[in-house]
């Protein structure tokens, strides 16, 4: 991680599970980082968490990735205040119980605006900087299993992902765009999508607490393991899964 030292990044949904975990452990391998997400209280306290010695290497900021303004608010103060942007990670996410057939299309509308529209937005506001000055940045979209394929229900139970995995397919299909467009424009600006298993965080519908679960860190300590390979080697797509995962 040592070319990273000093660098910035920016983390969305960093108030809490793989966000908020991945922000502590690029501070304790001296990133810059900027921790992005709606709920400012938690930021807040992801804030007091951090040490003393490492408190000032953390700069929070309230951000919605489903509202335009919000998005370019929040990276044009990266901008001016940090002088642009190294590393993205796109790890913002909502799933929203109920079933596709039968749930208000607002909140459909809000999953796919968070996982999909959200990412591209970031996406072209952290290239432009990286890109511009000549960062051999990189962009990490946190995915899902279920962006590969679609489980069935656990028995007895109804399907609860609706719009989720059809958004986590399209960030599979993002990942690939990107990296053409990144080689196409002559650039060293790597992108990775990230794949988990079901992972203890909010998230997670209470049907699937009961099953093998990673933590986290577990998603966290991939972020940093893809973030630390050489400039010539991208990693394209990381998948991990618990043990024992029945899918």
């Amino acid at each position: 991680m040592n070319r990273w030292q000093n660098r910035v990044a920016v983390v969305t949904g960093a108030s809490s599970g793989i966000g908020a975990e991945i922000a502590r452990k690029l501070i304790s391998a001296g990133v810059v980082v900027v921790a992005l997400a709606r709920r400012l209280e938690r930021l807040e306290q992801l804030h007091q968490e951090v040490s003393e010695d490492r408190r000032s290497q953390l700069h929070i900021r309230q951000c919605d990735v489903t509202n335009v303004e919000s998005v370019n608010e929040a990276f044009d103060a990266v901008q001016r205040e940090l002088g642009g942007v190294d590393i993205l990670i796109n790890n913002a996410g909502k799933l929203s119980g109920g079933q596709l057939l039968t749930m208000p299309l607002d909140t459909v509308q809000q999953v796919l605006q968070t996982n999909v529209m959200g990412v591209v937005h970031c996406t072209q506001r952290a290239f432009e900087s990286m890109k511009e000055r000549h960062s051999d940045g990189h962009v990490v979209l946190i995915n899902s299993i279920v962006g590969h394929y679609i489980f069935n229900p656990l028995p007895g139970s109804q399907q609860e992902l609706n719009m989720y995995p059809a958004t986590k397919h399209a960030v599979t299909a993002l990942t690939e765009l990107f990296r053409q467009e990144m080689r196409e424009f002559k650039t060293q600006v790597k992108v990775t999508s990230i794949s988990p298993g079901l992972v203890d965080t909010e998230l997670v519908p209470l049907a699937y607490k009961r099953l093998p679960m990673l933590q986290a860190e577990d998603v966290a300590n991939a972020i940093m393991y893809v973030l630390d390979t050489p400039p010539h080697v991208q990693v394209h797509e990381l998948t991990i899964k618990p043990m024992g995962e029945p899918f």
